[in-house]
């Protein structure tokens, strides 16, 4: 892997007494693929939105290939392709037309707009209006969009959502292509084994707290008789709180 690209120096996040997400720490190599796993409520999200500078953090430090979001804004999200857990498309316009916007607000040519379309599998389908796609088409919309301007940090939430099994594969193809070009890749997940297929380290979260985070790869075989990546977090987190149940 590269040099380090992305630094959390104990980050939290407090809404009046509402504690969101508790100190963490977490650093991110060019080329490495992270990712955050847990239920609902676990802290994801919040963290992917301090890390896409969306959210003030209460205390600590993000920095982004040395830079912070106060620095200088329009720098730090050129280093960053993001998408969201839920967004809303303009639904009068093709998939064409909208991703034709993003790509003209990041610079991007027209050729990359084709080529992207392509690779999510939308090309045939570019002229058609947002409000007929499906939950699956317009997740892999977003993932284009995020994808458009080979950013340095791909920050992807809960990207696999309404995936059918032939587009999660594809999924992890393409961001393990990502980081073979040295990109690096955060992306939120309830699904264990999307984070034990293709990611290198995983965060285990529950309730805004970082319980754990390791090497998959160790991970895997260390709880391998437990079941993977499952049983590793079953026995170093869920224990006492409300565990991640496959197929969730």
């Amino acid at each position: 892997m590269g040099k380090k690209l992305l630094e959390i120096a104990e980050v939290s996040k407090s809404i009046g007494r509402s504690t969101l997400l508790h100190p963490c720490s977490l650093s991110v190599r060019e080329g490495e693929i992270v990712a955050l796993c847990g239920g609902n409520g676990a802290g994801k999200s919040t963290l992917i939105n301090l890390i896409a500078g969306i959210a003030r953090p209460t205390s600590g430090t993000v920095l982004l290939d040395g830079l912070a979001w106060t620095d200088d804004r329009i720098a730090y999200a050129d280093r960053i392709g993001y998408m969201p857990d839920e967004f809303q498309f303009g639904s009068a316009l093709t998939a064409f037309e909208t991703l034709s916007f993003y790509a003209a607000l990041r610079r991007v040519t027209r050729a990359r707009v084709f080529e992207l379309l392509d690779t999510v599998g939308l090309l045939d389908v570019r002229d058609r209006k947002i409000s007929t796609f499906s939950k699956g088409m317009r997740q892999r919309l977003l993932f284009a969009q995020a994808m458009l301007a080979k950013p340095a940090l791909l920050l992807l939430d809960e990207p696999t959502n309404g995936l059918d099994p032939y587009w999660m594969e594809a999924f992890g193809q393409l961001i393990r292509r990502a980081a073979g070009d040295g990109q690096a890749v955060v992306f939120s997940t309830h699904q264990l084994n999307i984070a034990e297929s293709y990611a290198d380290t995983a965060l285990f979260m529950v309730s805004g707290h970082v319980r754990y985070a390791g090497d998959v790869e160790m991970l895997k075989e260390t709880y391998r008789d437990a079941g993977g990546l499952y049983g590793a977090f079953d026995r170093l987190v869920a224990s006492g709180s409300q565990a991640i149940q496959e197929g969730e």
